[in-house]
């Protein structure tokens, strides 16, 4: 199960693909009775859409989805961010210069976009555990399908990953310095400023979901 939902996740499977019951047996060699308990979890996590008599498709990705996680991250981060301005220890601060320092390498890499995704999300973890809020943190995993592969799409705008980078380095630098103020407008634009982009309707429109796919 965990790599069909990395090839979902990572739009290795697009939003919309067929999926059967015999392609994934010889894609992932797993007999037929695991594969249906497997697609009935995923179609319970909205990984995948089940159809009677019709069946399976990847789940197309849904931007109000989206849009409740990024609102609730935004709301959560902004509180955990206060609870570290002028507090971050010299560990913690160490730890995320660290994470910067790998992320940095990542942008001149043309290979180097997922291990970015995954130091972005080591990043934000990291915050979280800083203010002892790791529970808060795995309970965000649960619900990221449609956000992860949101967030994916928008990477390859030109110059997004400088732009995440940058922005990184300016909240660490704000924590360090105790400024309070800045930091809500920089997390709020860190997080939300994609979800109302024309550009991921424009070129990515065949993966949303809409209201057709209802």
């Amino acid at each position: 199960m965990n790599d069909l939902k990395r090839d979902i996740l990572s739009l290795q499977l697009k939003p919309g693909t067929i999926i059967s019951e015999t392609t994934l047996t010889e894609r992932y060699q797993i007999s037929r009775t695991p594969i249906r308990d497997i697609l009935k979890q995923l179609s319970l996590e909205d990984y995948i859409n089940i159809y009677p008599k019709k069946g399976s498709i990847v789940s197309y990705i849904d931007l109000e989805s989206v849009e409740q996680l990024i609102f609730l991250r935004s709301t959560l981060e902004k509180e955990i961010l206060r609870e570290l301005n002028g507090h971050l220890p010299l560990k913690g601060l160490h730890e995320l210069k660290t994470i910067l320092a790998k992320q940095k390498e990542c942008i001149n890499d043309k290979d180097g976009l997922e291990t970015f995704l995954q130091l972005d999300d080591t990043f934000h973890k990291s915050l979280y555990e800083l203010a002892g809020r790791s529970f808060l943190w795995n309970l965000i995993q649960q619900f990221q399908v449609h956000y992860i592969r949101f967030r994916r799409l928008n990477m390859h705008k030109k110059d997004k990953l400088s732009n995440i980078l940058q922005e990184h380095e300016l909240m660490v630098t704000l924590l360090v310095q105790g400024e309070t103020e800045p930091l809500d407008e920089l997390v709020r634009h860190h997080l939300q400023a994609d979800i109302n982009s024309l550009d991921l309707q424009e070129n990515f429109g065949e993966y949303i979901k809409s209201s057709d796919d209802l």
